[in-house]
């Protein structure tokens, strides 16, 4: 399978080579601003048509982000999906798109284009007011005594899943903690033990992930979106099968804390939007700490150095596992965190829709406009960061702060009202389980290993991602 997924990536690099070479780029302006507003026309071309620059997208997204803020500077458009796509590459224009002052760019509509018939009613699918009244509810599932709860919940499922690794020269880690965090969110979210119903659960909830990333937007039998629909619904009957019971219960898994979840003014859950929230919440957190775990553990092995530093510091705190209390008492593994979170951002897009025309950094944005906000491309651009392809984690030491230079230079949680209301807990989950890795077990890789990536909710390893796992 990882050997596959490489050919593939491959295959659609030398496709993307060849299209782009037979349909050249003639730029063009996406509207005509309004006489007299003093706002600049959006530049961009739309690419081969039809799918536009959707396998250039996909196969080497640094490259071609890159080369249009290059072009065209940090606003521009281009042929996606079928429709003409704003690009937002800047600190100061991506402020601007998350914190919408002007309550005019639609994250329900933006997001509903995308992903929205297996996660539609999740929190990041809402707007404005309907948003801010579920995210109080929301929160009461964040607070910290309930963060203490969700890690009683992780760590033995954690200390479980890595003591069980089987060393070796070819260990593929991305799909070890991929399978670990699978079981947790259906433990720590929907309350499901091991055997065959957690399996099933963990199955269908892949299957909706994927199903959100699909190419092919149709219905058809055996289809990636036809199994992520299929998907959705298996989670749904599972989810209304044990509302009954969560409601009546006191458990401490997600799915129990929102059928009680209540602000001061009395606002609850309806049993549907439990069963919405319900979903989309574990592919958030399941599918970011993933990638967020595995490119942090790839970085470690390509900077022994760093990853012995880290080892230091949690064998200093002298605990096999991580109390809440202890989630910051580890400064290197916090700034390792970020810079893994620079350098391969877990959400690699944020999407809008203009609902009226607005402007974003000056440029005249026409209603309708779908608008895309890469954290990925950003944070790996030379002009916002020094030498921004190399993992530095001290650029975070608060004597360099280079995410410093702009309130959205480092924006991989998003901001504004959308801002990731379970950021806490991915990064629980991620500290948890690298402090067992390190006092476990070393690993490398080989010098002129480098890992393929493809496109999913972030840059994610195509080939499993194998490194040679030894035993300490």
């Amino acid at each position: 399978m990882a050997v596959r997924k490489a050919v593939v990536n491959h295959r659609i690099q030398c496709r993307a080579a060849a299209v782009l070479e037979r349909y050249p780029a003639l730029p063009r302006p996406l509207a005509t601003p309004p006489p007299g507003s003093g706002l600049k026309a959006v530049m961009g071309d739309y690419g081969p048509p039809g799918v536009g620059h959707m396998v250039s997208t996909l196969a080497n997204p640094l490259s071609f982000s890159r080369d249009r803020m290059q072009r065209y500077g940090p606003v521009q458009w281009m042929g996606m999906f079928g429709r003409r796509v704003v690009g937002i590459g800047s600190p100061a224009a991506f402020e601007e798109l998350l914190l919408d002052r002007k309550r005019v760019l639609s994250a329900q509509q933006g997001w509903e284009f995308l992903i929205g018939p297996f996660f539609r009613g999740g929190i990041l699918l809402r707007d404005f007011d309907d948003h801010s009244y579920h995210r109080r509810i929301l929160q009461q599932a964040f607070t910290r005594p309930r963060l203490i709860g969700y890690l009683n919940l992780t760590t033995p499922r954690i200390v479980r899943a890595i003591d069980s690794w089987r060393p070796g020269p070819d260990f593929l880690l991305y799909d070890h903690v991929k399978r670990m965090l699978l079981e947790q969110a259906t433990v720590v979210f929907a309350g499901a033990e091991l055997g065959p119903e957690a399996t099933r659960l963990s199955r269908a909830f892949e299957a909706a992930v994927h199903g959100g990333a699909a190419m092919v937007r149709t219905n058809m039998p055996g289809g990636v979106w036809h199994r992520g629909l299929r998907g959705r619904r298996v989670l749904e009957d599972y989810l209304r099968r044990e509302l009954p019971a969560k409601r009546a219960g006191d458990g401490e898994d997600l799915f129990s804390v929102l059928c009680h979840a209540e602000t001061e003014d009395g606002e609850s859950f309806t049993d549907a939007d439990i069963v919405d929230h319900m979903i989309f919440v574990m592919m958030a957190a399941h599918d970011t700490s993933t990638l967020a775990i595995s490119m942090l553990a790839y970085e470690l092995a390509r900077h022994p150095e760093w990853q012995e530093r880290l080892r230091k510091e949690s064998e200093a705190l002298g605990k096999p596992t991580l109390d809440y209390g202890d989630l910051d008492r580890l400064p290197g593994l916090e700034m390792a965190f970020r810079e893994t979170l620079r350098m391969y951002a877990p959400v690699g897009q944020m999407v809008r829709e203009a609902l009226e025309d607005t402007d974003i950094a000056g440029y005249y944005i026409p209603k309708g406009t779908l608008l895309m906000a890469g954290p990925y491309a950003m944070m790996r651009n030379s002009e916002y960061w020094h030498d921004p392809d190399v993992f530095d984690p001290e650029r975070f030491d608060p004597a360099r702060a280079e995410d410093k230079s702009h309130r959205y230079a480092w924006p991989p949680f998003g901001g504004g009202a959308h801002k990731c209301i379970g950021r806490y807990f991915g990064g629980m989950t991620v500290k948890a389980t690298m402090h067992r890795m390190l006092l476990n077990y070393r690993w490398s890789v080989p010098d002129d290993y480098e890992v393929t990536l493809v496109a999913g909710t972030g840059p994610t390893p195509a080939d499993g991602l194998p490194i040679h796992l030894r035993r300490l």
